[in-house]
């Protein structure tokens, strides 16, 4: 999760903390290097002994062989690093004097300038390859399958900020455009089908944690590790589309964009485009980290969650705090509000998320859903009765609203979930995760109590999967093996 005022990529150590269930205990022992000769008359023991430490004697100096011997480890893969250096160094110099013989030279130093180069040429390769690999985009997750088949596709890249992106979100009215929030103390709005950038917010002092957009207005709402929210106008002017290229044409420039530097952009880039540095109004009664911040119905209030562990209710117009909704035990890692109804959920490094009803003013109840083992990182609504939280705990759990004593269905998966989305439209669930792939679940259909037996269908081109369950129905499921099998 984003940490305050972190505005450079070497927080990423910071990024994981909220996660730790338990700080480490540090050891008080000191030593000297492995390569150094100890004081002559002095014994181990004496060493020992002369250390104010409550570790018997005899387990202290076990554990002082164990760590020299990783010191000798840690020397050992130093020098080999060193050597390889001066190698690959050696190398480089043989290549350059190779790559300056003119032509008519040694017909045995043109092999080998001939097999340098080729060697070298494979070696770039393989470590451009391997580059692109550990830089994967998003959508190198879904698997595409061939034909009609295709599970995803590129659309369009979004390169522009100078730092890692926390949250994204599309607008709800015309024009509709993407917006990023990130560490780098800015959110940008981007045109989805140019991919240029046409407004950036910069009134933040710390990380842009989330960004939401309002339902019926041109205002954004964002949330920020300077302890604030901010609410503001943005006007933005779609640029014409344009052609697609001609991929016939041939490219004198190998470069895409994984190869480029850090920070280099396409055409204009974020510091050419209008700005906003001045808020409509900040919400500012939060004593931590504001981690998320979302629009109830209607768009005249707020709900924000923060690392102090409440999450507080605004007015739009007046900014006023409203109501503080308290009673996490740990911190906040997001808030979500439903799109019909006044009703706000909230999830918490406690294992837990909470539900909060606004929809009668006298009365404000909650609800507390406890079926995680780590932080819940996000519980969002779907357009019907329906919870979806996503967990540390590698678990994503559907819940119903009527029925709020355990969920409806468990989705367990290989790494821990991060912000998840539901569409509107088509109820699929996208779950972001630590390793680097999304996944996607499909909500329609399917069985709302136990499976109890499946059969198989294999007489037609097409494979049939039935299933039943205690929900009181039998289901048939089209199954492509083919395309399941290439995705595999």
């Amino acid at each position: 999760m984003p940490v305050e005022g972190g505005s450079s990529s070497g927080s990423a150590s910071a990024v994981r903390h909220p996660k730790q269930k338990r700080k480490a205990h540090s050891l008080s022992i000191r030593r000297t290097n492995s390569t150094e000769e100890r004081t002559p008359g002095i014994t181990r023991g004496d060493m020992l002994e002369g250390q104010d430490s409550k570790l018997p004697l005899a387990l202290r100096s076990n554990l002082l062989d164990l760590f020299g011997q990783i010191e000798r480890e840690f020397e050992n893969l130093y020098i080999e690093n060193l050597e390889l250096r001066r190698e690959i160094d050696s190398l480089n110099e043989r290549l350059t004097a190779d790559g300056q013989m003119i032509e008519g030279g040694d017909p045995t130093k043109g092999a080998l300038k001939t097999k340098a180069s080729h060697s070298t040429s494979q070696l770039s390769q393989k470590l451009k390859t391997t580059y692109k690999a550990s830089t994967s985009k998003i959508v190198s997750s879904f698997k595409a399958t061939t034909g009609s088949r295709a599970l995803c596709q590129l659309l369009k890249e979004y390169v522009g900020h100078r730092d890692g992106i926390w949250d994204l979100g599309v607008t709800r009215t015309q024009p509709v455009v993407l917006g990023t929030a990130s560490a780098d103390h800015s959110a940008l709005l981007w045109s989805i089908e140019t991919g240029k950038c046409l407004l950036k917010y910069a009134g933040h002092a710390g990380s842009v944690n989330s960004i939401k957009f309002h339902p019926t207005e041109q205002m954004a709402l964002t949330a920020s590790g300077d302890q604030t929210a901010h609410i503001w106008r943005y006007m933005v002017q779609l640029p014409a589309p344009q052609p697609p290229p001609d991929i016939s044409a041939p490219c004198d420039e190998d470069q895409d964009s994984s190869d480029r530097e850090e920070g280099e952009v396409d055409g204009e880039g974020p510091s050419e485009v209008p700005t906003v540095r001045v808020a409509t109004a900040t919400l500012k009664s939060h004593q931590g980290v504001v981690i998320a911040a979302d629009w109830l119905v209607g768009g005249r209030q707020v709900v924000t969650a923060s690392w102090d562990r409440a999450a507080n209710l605004y007015e739009v117009e007046t900014s006023e705090l409203v109501h503080a909704l308290t009673g996490h035990d740990q911190e906040l890692t997001h808030c979500c509000t439903h799109p019909t109804q006044r009703l706000v959920v909230t999830s918490s490094r406690d294992t837990t998320f909470r539900l909060w009803d606004f929809r009668d003013p006298s009365i404000h109840s909650v609800n507390v859903f406890q079926g995680h083992t780590d932080t819940v990182t996000s519980a969002v609504f779907t357009v019907g009765d329906n919870v979806v939280s996503g967990s540390d705990d590698r678990t994503v759990k559907v819940w119903d609203l009527k029925n709020m004593r355990s969920p409806i269905a468990t989705i367990r998966t290989d790494s821990a979930v991060n912000r998840i989305s539901v569409s509107a439209n088509q109820r699929i669930i996208a779950l972001p995760h630590d390793n680097r792939q999304v996944r996607l679940f499909d909500m329609n259909g399917g069985h709302r109590r136990m499976v109890c037996c499946t059969a198989w269908n294999e007489e037609n081109q097409s494979c049939n999967l039935f299933t039943c369950g205690f929900d009181r129905q039998a289901i048939g499921w089209n199954i492509n093996i083919p395309a399941l099998l290439q995705e595999k």
